[in-house]
């Protein structure tokens, strides 16, 4: 709280007063209750401005710390949702790979099928050609042996 016209207005009231009991209190005269009441006031009244002062300092303190505490958080949100664009990229590039090695699986896949029916199929042709070679043989050699 800044001090008021009224604040300058009551120290300066009470200020005649007080360099008048200062004046007393310094040639060892006693001190009157009101005298006392009047120190008392004064106290108070310097110990309410410096609680002044300090609240006031406290209250820069906290605005400063709520504008510091908004950057912040606006700076950790911006990373945050970078970080989630990445993960997003990162998640994108992950789903291409898996597709591109499921092709590569199913490429190779039929190859490997293909291999292997291209080696039934010689293996089952050779198969009739040697049965028929045999069968063949085996007639020739039961006509030429009767």
């Amino acid at each position: 709280m800044d001090k008021t016209k009224v604040d300058d207005m009551l120290i300066s009231m009470i200020t005649p007063k007080v360099l008048e009991i200062e004046k007393k209190f310094g040639n060892n005269e006693p001190l009157t209750q009101e005298d006392i009441n009047t120190l008392l006031l004064k106290s108070q009244y310097n110990h309410i401005n410096h609680l002044d002062l300090k609240l006031n300092e406290v209250t820069a303190d906290v605005s400063s710390l709520k504008t510091d505490f908004k950057f912040l958080e606006q700076n950790v949100t911006n990373k945050i949702e970078k970080l989630e664009d990445k993960f997003t990229i990162l998640e994108d590039k992950f789903t291409a790979l898996e597709n591109k090695m499921d092709s590569k699986f199913e490429s190779f896949e039929y190859k490997i099928e293909a291999t292997i029916q291209k080696a039934l199929n010689k293996n089952m042709m050779m198969l009739v050609v040697v049965l028929g070679a045999f069968f063949t043989l085996s007639k020739a050699m039961d006509i030429f042996l009767k």
